[in-house]
């Protein structure tokens, strides 16, 4: 008997046994669902691990009377469980870290009243292609807009994270709601040159730019605008509320004391400077919660060697605060009580500066609220704080921006 064809026929299987134990395993947690169900294919098994490059097909099932919020999976991350989301069902995930995956859905009441539109581009400077999220009131006609500009320390997140706030802002279909996504500082993104504060700067002022540009198409008035954003989002907003008059080609750093922000997306025919002018009448009232508008905080992200403290005024909106008899920008300001990462001393220094320059300024604090509060994330927590704080400070956020766009009610 020849056993060398039998030998070798034992090896190979042996060798492609060995491959399969050894192929690399990740932790798959399916989350909670409430108030809808999810599908999953293939199935997880009973210890929870899947093959790298295993691909997951989840579809998303809401209960009666209930929506869809989002689909997702989630890693681990700087703050915690970081969320990468979907709006559409099914969607795919691919296994390559441990992830947990899940769906969060909301009552139907809760956007019945809009329209929303996803990803709208509307630039692409770098690796990440820049987009936003449209919330339009149904019937909407030329009314204002709200850009609002998410936190994450300039170094996470997406508009994703603020469309709990957006919904709010939308009720009693008096404002179209524009939620924007910027580059991340660094190279974060994957881009092979770390990007500076200024290119987020310029992201902000793009994307502006760009909902100026076709508000109409989504019942918005582009000549009537307000600001907000919460943390990195709340000092990003206080720089497009105080600062558009930088809007410029002169560069940011390139000569000594000339510090202007070129938007990452310009409208054909426009100059830079047009943009400037119509900016500056546009935005007509600010609301940065628990923002950073100065001091240590704040980073422009420059390795430069000429980079000094004059880089940090030049992105700071403390130093940047318009007089009001050249430019009105009301501002309505917000922090928690017990938010340890933003002090009430430093919100206070903003609002000093905003009473000397003659502006209008309301501050006001959460009692009892931390940090984010006005982040939307599909775990409990989060939306129970959100409930719990965001709802009610987003119905005042709207008085203030009513005070500006419709003071004769």
């Amino acid at each position: 008997m020849n056993l060398k064809p039998v030998f070798l026929s034992f090896l190979i299987i042996m060798i492609g046994s060995a491959v399969i134990n050894a192929q690399k395993t990740y932790q798959v947690v399916v989350d909670e669902t409430k108030n809808g169900s999810i599908e999953i294919v293939p199935k997880i098994p009973s210890d929870g691990k899947l093959p790298e490059g295993t691909i997951l097909k989840i579809r998303a099932t809401p209960d009666e009377g209930y929506v869809l919020d989002a689909g997702y999976y989630s890693v681990k991350g700087m703050w915690g469980a970081m969320y990468h989301e979907t709006m559409a069902s099914p969607f795919e995930v691919l296994i390559n870290q441990d992830k947990h995956v899940g769906a969060s859905f909301i009552k139907a009441s809760e956007v019945n009243h809009i329209n929303v539109t996803q990803n709208v581009v509307y630039a692409k400077p770098g690796v990440k292609t820049l987009k936003y999220d449209v919330y339009s009131p149904k019937e909407a006609k030329n009314l204002p807009c709200i850009v609002i500009i998410h936190g994450g320390g300039w170094a996470s997140n997406n508009e994703d994270i603020m469309r709990g706030m957006a919904r709010e802002l939308t009720k009693g279909g008096q404002y179209v709601v524009f939620s924007i996504d910027y580059r991340w500082q660094g190279k974060l993104d994957g881009d092979e040159e770390g990007n500076i504060m200024a290119d987020i700067i310029e992201d902000v002022f793009g994307a502006i730019a760009h909902i100026m540009e076709h508000a109409k198409e989504y019942g918005g008035d582009p000549t009537r605008i307000a600001v907000t954003g919460d943390s990195a989002g709340g000092h990003l907003s206080a720089v497009a509320g105080t600062m558009p008059n930088k809007i410029g080609d002169g560069g940011f750093g390139k000569t000594p004391g000339v510090f202007e922000f070129m938007p990452s997306y310009l409208p054909e025919n426009k100059t830079p400077e047009q943009v400037r002018n119509e900016m500056m009448k546009a935005i007509q009232a600010a609301a940065p919660s628990y923002g950073v508008f100065g001091g240590n905080l704040l980073n422009h992200y420059s390795g430069d060697p000429k980079a000094d403290e004059t880089w940090k005024e030049g992105i700071a909106p403390l130093s940047n605060i318009p007089n009001a008899s050249e430019r009105e920008i009301p501002h309505y300001l917000s922090r928690g009580t017990k938010d340890m990462l933003i002090k009430d001393e430093a919100v206070k220094v903003y609002v000093d500066a905003l009473v000397q320059a003659g502006q209008r300024v309301q501050y006001v604090q959460a009692g009892g609220a931390g940090h984010a509060f006005f982040d939307w994330k599909p775990d409990e927590r989060t939306k129970d704080t959100f409930k719990k704080y965001g709802v009610y400070y987003c119905a005042e956020m709207k008085a203030f921006f009513n005070s500006v766009f419709y003071p004769e009610d």
